[in-house]
């Protein structure tokens, strides 16, 4: 449905075309052709008001149209897209001056086999054609055709026309062998001072042309915006340029002589000397590397340097300044920073300075929090973080200038190694402040394990005796009444038990066991 909406779409733009068009003529969206030369045209052809936009239009092809002899100034421009025009095997006698005035996009011209008898190179000195053809008309040996015999010897290709012109004998003569006294291409001369001027000064530029016939003088100044003014009488002009601006520097001043054979011009280059000005100072911004944009403006070109916190800036492989971009006067560039941390947080500074005066400007950056603070809290920079920083001034055509750099310590490889430092340390006291904790809990869990006791436990014997195991239990004072089950007990919970030591166990003589503790039945010594 969709692509035969389309194709009714095209058929109703081609029916609409073909209304507009003029009688013997054949139209679409961007051609026009007019070939047919029953009943054939009399007039340039045009569409009608409600047809496709003139401007579309790109060619325009006409043919055997014996009837059509004038191009009239305004026949043309409304055609403001035409790029090939082509009228042969006509009866073309007439092109008027202004024809293609509005048809800058003109490159290719065909006027062959017409009925034309002069042509004016005023015609087309505006357009930048690559093709301009006219075999086969009538025309007469004068002055007025020169310029077409200087086309054709100036011209890069290597196909020339075979153009000839009817003398006053009505003979054909070729063009490449006409000879018209007094009628040569014109010469200018630009007589201008030192052109090298500072801001705000004035200036006068004089020029005289000289050729036969004579030639009309013209300045051609493109898009200068300083105030000017120009002079002309006869064959001498002068240009006054007032209170120069800074942005005329590098812009081209001509002088232009023509006459009906050609032109000539001579040209100088305006040179402003200004003090620098910095147009643009940014925030740093996050790429590769950190950037703290600039541009600066200013000739001579001038030298930058940059502060950090007052101090100042000593450029390194960490921190450098990079020009990306030159525009004659113009520089376009930033403070490349590699990796900053908290320790590059500050106020920096640009001066830019040359012969004719300086200028300064300054922005906050904040790369990273300080560690232990919210980020963005915006805590006061200590002095010690810029006291070693140092550098002589940077010009900008060497953005890295190290000749007399002053030793220097590189803060963000420093920052970085003391960032490093913080985080061992916090790990390493982590990792052994986890161990004591896991060590204090197995030696409770082993001291319970050992003993498996609930309260103080009682000794056996009162006596002195080392080389039981049981001597070091203390006596408890909360336990039950020492006279429950005797002396020699152990209480166990809430309960005393009588215990009867082994003396062969515990390796003790038998002078040193208690009568009463004897086995029954063993003798006793005496």
């Amino acid at each position: 449905m969709a692509r035969l909406w389309g194709f009714c779409w095209l058929v109703v733009g081609f029916w609409r075309a073909a209304l507009a068009c003029p009688t013997s003529c054949k139209c679409t969206a961007s051609r026009i052709w007019c070939s047919d030369p029953s009943p054939g045209i009399v007039a340039f052809p045009r569409l009608e008001p409600n047809s496709a936009d003139p401007e579309n239009i790109t060619e325009i092809y006409i043919a055997n149209q014996k009837r059509l002899e004038i191009i009239n100034e305004d026949d043309v421009e409304a055609y403001a897209g035409l790029k090939n025009l082509t009228i042969v095997d006509s009866g073309l006698k007439f092109v008027a001056h202004k024809a293609f005035l509005k048809n800058s996009n003109l490159q290719h011209i065909n006027f062959t086999r017409n009925k034309l008898t002069s042509l004016s190179r005023k015609h087309f000195r505006h357009l930048d054609l690559s093709e301009l053809i006219l075999v086969g008309n009538p025309f007469t040996c004068s002055c007025d055709i020169m310029w077409i015999k200087t086309l054709q010897e100036t011209k890069s290709s290597p196909e020339t026309q075979d153009l000839y012109c009817l003398n006053e004998s009505s003979k054909n003569i070729p063009l490449a062998n006409l000879q018209i006294p007094n009628c040569g291409l014109p010469s200018a001369n630009l007589a201008a001072p030192n052109l090298t001027v500072e801001e705000g000064r004035s200036i006068t530029l004089s020029c005289s042309v000289s050729g036969d016939p004579v030639p009309n003088l013209y300045w051609d100044v493109g898009n200068l915006v300083s105030k000017h003014m120009n002079e002309t009488s006869h064959t001498q002009g002068s240009l006054r340029i007032t209170n120069i601006s800074s942005d005329d520097s590098g812009k081209q001043i001509s002088c232009v002589a023509e006459n009906l054979v050609g032109e000539d011009q001579d040209s100088v280059n305006l040179t402003v000397h200004f003090a620098p000005t910095i147009t643009f100072l940014e925030s740093p911004t996050s790429d590769h590397h950190w950037c703290i944009p600039f541009t600066v403006k200013g000739n001579p070109k001038p030298a930058l340097q940059w502060f950090y916190n007052g101090a100042i800036l000593n450029e390194s492989k960490y921190i450098c300044t990079k020009i990306h971009v030159t525009n004659h006067t113009e520089y376009h560039g930033c403070l490349q920073l590699d990796n900053p941390t908290h320790m590059n947080n500050g106020d920096y500074k640009l001066v830019a300075k040359n012969e004719y005066g300086k200028d300064e400007k300054q922005i906050s950056a904040h790369f990273m929090g300080w560690p232990g603070i919210v980020d963005g809290a915006n805590p006061n920079y200590p002095d010690v973080i810029y006291e070693d920083y140092g550098t002589a001034a940077n010009d900008i055509g060497d953005t890295t200038n190290r000749s007399n750099e002053i030793p220097s310590t590189d803060v963000a490889d420093k920052s970085g190694r003391e960032h490093l430092s913080v985080y061992a340390v916090v790990v390493i006291a982590s990792v052994v402040g986890f161990c004591l904790l896991v060590m204090l809990f197995l030696l409770k869990l082993a001291r319970h394990s050992k003993f498996g006791m609930k309260g103080p436990a009682s000794v056996i014997s009162n006596d002195d005796d080392s080389a039981s195991p049981l001597h070091h239990i203390s006596n408890g004072s909360n336990t039950p009444s020492s006279s429950e089950g005797g002396p020699d007990a152990v209480i166990i919970g809430m309960t005393k038990i009588p215990v009867i030591e082994n003396p062969q166990y515990f390796g003790i003589t038998n002078s040193q066991l208690k009568p009463d503790t004897w086995p029954r039945g063993s003798p006793k010594t005496a």
